[in-house]
């Protein structure tokens, strides 16, 4: 249902919420982004639900409770949501995550749209993506996207936080 729905949504959509193409310009301008939730702070967090939650939070939450039940400890929160694509010959530039909430949440990335053209480095490591299939990226590490394919790659991002944080 999730993906159906990212895949329906109006192009001006994307182009909406300009926040992380312009504060992290040097790495997401060329990007397109659908935020759900976003943080501010650390380590007092204030969330807040923005404008992708009205267009994909119910169909969303669910992936990342069931996510979150399967894998990583109950009781935490989500800070950070998101839909992120990468048009037909775009790149994210090789770059480390710097807040201090990526040492104390784990990054889970769940592809939702993807072709074999698609180069997804982390570290040393090119990650092979399938559609649909979740994994969590160590964001602290050096990572780099190339999408070398003539099809936008769409990826779901959510960062959970454990009780601990």
């Amino acid at each position: 249902m999730l993906r159906q729905q990212v895949l329906a949504l109006d192009e001006e959509i994307w182009l909406e919420d300009q926040r992380r193409q312009i504060e992290f310009r040097n790495v997401h301008s060329q990007t397109q982004s659908v935020i759900l939730i976003f943080c501010e702070g650390w380590p007092d967090v204030r969330i807040a639900y923005h404008k992708g939650w009205t267009y994909l939070g119910e169909a969303a939450a669910p992936v990342m409770r069931a996510l979150v039940a399967a894998h990583y400890p109950t009781g935490g929160r989500v800070i950070r949501a998101m839909m992120a694509r990468l048009p037909a010959g775009a790149r994210i530039a090789r770059h480390r995550d710097q807040h201090p909430s990526f040492d104390a949440s784990h990054r889970i990335h769940v592809p939702l749209k993807t072709n074999p053209q698609v180069s997804f480095v982390v570290g040393m490591e090119r990650i092979a993506l399938q559609e649909g299939v979740a994994f969590e990226l160590n964001n602290t590490l050096p990572h780099e996207v190339v999408n070398n394919g003539e099809e936008p790659r769409i990826h779901f991002i959510f960062d959970y936080a454990p009780p601990a944080v």
